[in-house]
């Protein structure tokens, strides 16, 4: 059971499930919906509107409320870009470390008492469990797809069974349910943006040559041939918690 007692107390350690969009995470909450205590979502100006809608279907599915918190300092990635003169770097991104970490962290210093971390890694994201315990030592941590062996096809299949239509940005072909112009994304994401998106397109390549800097390493936006890349090459986390985790490492 990890729901424990304190010691020197009653109260029982509170279960949180950071909810991050996408469908591993819901699953995830889906498995422990019996004893999480509260379920967050960190919202972000640029997450495509339909998360939302799939935000809602999960509470009904779970139902519990799932909160959304959001950052009190910046409005949108663009924001933190343009304030910060800062993109990204091989330890993660910046807009990451303000517009989810640090709201996580403000919400946590107004907490008492010992929580108990539920996370939607799913059974191929071993290592990386592991590297959030050590990084996080202060709480107890569970991973409900790992302990159930349950791997991306899996989840994206139960969130089929259970009725619930994926968020837009998986049916439009993208891997997850990032922000729209994820700074982390390579050539060919890119260049998925480029024609998906192109007001997002365009305002990020005229970002990147008012600060100087680029999403992609050596190639602004408004450099990249249109044929380079392939998105279904190209490896991209969901946004959360490893790329906060980067930038513990180094003490952003």
């Amino acid at each position: 059971m990890i729901h424990k007692v304190q010691q020197g107390g009653t109260k029982l350690k509170k279960e949180v499930c950071w909810f991050s969009g996408g469908v591993s995470s819901f699953i995830a909450a889906y498995l422990r919906r019996d004893t999480i205590d509260e379920i967050f979502y960190i919202d972000i100006a640029d997450q495509h509107p339909d998360t939302l809608r799939f935000l809602y279907d999960c509470e009904k599915a779970l139902g519990k409320e799932i909160k959304i918190l959001r950052s009190s300092k910046y409005e949108s990635v663009n924001d933190v870009i343009g304030k910060r003169r800062f993109i990204n770097s091989p330890y993660g991104a910046l807009c990451t470390s303000e517009l989810k970490k640090k709201v996580r962290q403000e919400w946590e210093q107004q907490q008492a008492g010992e929580m108990v971390y539920v996370w939607g890694y799913d059974s191929s994201e071993n290592h990386r469990a592991d590297r959030l315990v050590e990084t996080m030592p202060e709480y107890e941590h569970i991973f409900p797809l790992i302990d159930e062996l349950l791997s991306k096809e899996d989840v994206h299949g139960m969130l089929q069974r259970l009725g619930i239509k994926r968020p837009k940005m998986y049916e439009m072909g993208y891997r997850n349910n990032n922000c729209i112009g994820c700074v982390k994304g390579g050539m060919g994401y890119w260049n998925k943006i480029r024609i998906d998106f192109p007001a997002v397109f365009a305002e990020r390549a005229r970002l990147e040559r008012e600060i100087g800097a680029s999403c992609i390493k050596g190639v602004y936006l408004d450099e990249l041939e249109p044929n380079r890349g392939r998105i279904e090459d190209e490896v991209m986390e969901e946004c959360g918690i490893m790329c906060e985790i980067a930038y513990m490492s180094i003490g952003v």
